[in-house]
């Protein structure tokens, strides 16, 4: 394997080899593609009617809101991702990636001990700097986001001040845990040689472990209340759903969701000795007891379906598979003179240009990622359904749905490569539902947004 490799890396570090030209192609073809099929789901986001399994469930109110609520994120997508792809051009071709480095430099032997110096020091002050100047340039989107966009659509329950200091959080933990964490990466490259991806690896399993451990224990305490979920009827069906499957639940916790977002969500976490379950207040508050029981019975089908565990394994065959690759990127003189650096090649500098070079391999392994996560979609659905929750799971779907505003139908294409759920419809269908009728009440209701992995 190491000889591959090392034939890879000779076959790439060609001289005059366009690698700016190249990776801008690649970032260019990557946004047209994206664009396209964005276009292809705001064509879907102006229908009039919803789709036929629908029609009967939602009223015509629900489907518009759903539609305009679909069509203001979707206009706001498409600047964000201009925006981005600017930005991004902007970087490479006034060279910032050099300038920055050269300025981080200047700092470095300057305001720092000498006992900080080499490239180690040198890169973590760089990614201080650059993680500095891009999170400026994204205050103004994070802001509209926040503040006007959910805001409009009665989501937002964040105040200014909630908002700036979740940020500072944010950047203080990227300080305190990610700085160790980079100087290790780079430590391990420089000790190990053109072995340094097995090594890499082992240390990238472990760092998971570690968050695992460290997760609820000290990072979620900072931006989150977890309290003991009270006795109730929701307790009582969660813990006898964990015995009937063999869960190993340590504890059921609820998280002050509702001071931030109407977001909801319910998750579960730990080792696969110790497990604990996370259940948002708003999600107990706009469901009934035996509906939340019905979610959590999905999401436990997926670990008792071994999903979990698959997916696990397929990001560390995935990373392994990166760090592989990347002896064949780290000291490629032509990769790192086509972006301005002509003295030196900093390792990291050479991943971040290594991750651009990637990206159409990126989006083939999105696109299949994808596929599989519906697949388990699916699957946890049956698993519920044969526990005796498909008509509670459907009917909280459907609730769910229409709280969340959440996108009704979806272009094909679209769905294909952006999402890891299947449509409400599909869902539906496949759980063999066969309608109540749409609730003329659910007008009425506030919406609740359902993050990405709650069913």
């Amino acid at each position: 394997m190491i000889n591959i490799l090392q034939a890879l890396a000779r076959f790439l570090d060609r001289p005059l080899f366009p690698w700016k030209t190249v990776l801008v192609g690649f970032s260019l073809g990557q946004h047209v593609l994206e664009s396209f099929l964005s276009y292809r789901q705001y064509r879907v986001l102006q229908r009039t009617k919803p789709p036929k399994v629908l029609e009967g469930e939602v009223t015509q109110k629900v489907f518009d809101d759903s539609q305009t609520y679909g069509r203001a994120k979707a206009k706001f997508g498409f600047f964000t991702a201009l925006f981005g792809q600017v930005q991004n051009l902007v970087f490479i071709y006034y060279d910032f990636l050099p300038k920055i480095w050269s300025l981080a430099g200047l700092w470095l032997t300057q305001y720092f001990p000498s006992w900080f110096q080499g490239e180690i020091g040198h890169t973590l002050v760089f990614f201080f700097v650059f993680n500095l100047l891009t999170t400026v340039l994204s205050l103004p989107i994070s802001y509209y986001n926040t503040f006007v966009l959910e805001e409009k659509f009665g989501f937002n329950k964040q105040t200014v001040k909630l908002w700036v200091t979740d940020m500072l959080k944010g950047q203080a933990l990227g300080i305190v845990l990610g700085g160790p964490l980079m100087a290790a990466f780079l430590k391990i490259i420089q000790k190990t040689g053109s072995q340094f991806f097995y090594y890499l690896w082992l240390f990238s399993i472990v760092v998971q472990v570690f968050a695992i451990t460290i997760y609820p224990i000290v990072i979620l305490p900072m931006f989150n209340k977890l309290s003991p979920l009270e006795a109730g009827h929701i307790k009582t069906g969660v813990e006898q759903l964990a015995t009937k499957l063999s869960f190993p639940l340590h504890d059921i916790y609820s998280i002050d969701g509702s001071k931030r977002s109407a977001h909801s969500n319910a998750y579960f976490f730990g080792f696969p000795w110790k497990k604990h379950i996370v259940i948002y207040d708003t999600l107990m508050e706009k469901s009934e007891p035996e509906e939340v029981v019905a979610v959590l019975s999905h999401e436990l089908g997926h670990w008792k379906l071994g999903h979990t565990t698959k997916l696990f394994a397929i990001a560390q065959a995935h990373m392994f598979y990166i760090f592989a690759l990347f002896t064949a990127f780290v000291n490629n003189k032509s990769l790192f003179e086509s972006f301005g650096f002509y003295h030196e090649k900093p390792i990291m500098i050479g991943f971040l240009l290594f991750s651009d070079a990637l990206a159409p391999m990126d989006a083939v392994v999105k696109l299949l990622m994808n596929i599989l996560s519906r697949k388990f979609e699916f699957e946890a659905d049956a698993f519920a359904s044969n526990l005796g929750y498909s008509k509670l799971l459907a009917r909280s779907l459907l609730k769910l749905q229409i709280q969340n505003l959440s996108t009704m139908d979806a272009d094909w294409m679209y769905a294909s490569y952006h999402y890891s759920h299947p449509i409400l419809s599909e869902r539906l269908g496949a759980l063999g539902w066969k309608g109540e009728g749409a609730d003329k009440t659910e007008d009425s209701d506030k919406p609740i947004k359902a993050a990405d992995r709650e069913l």
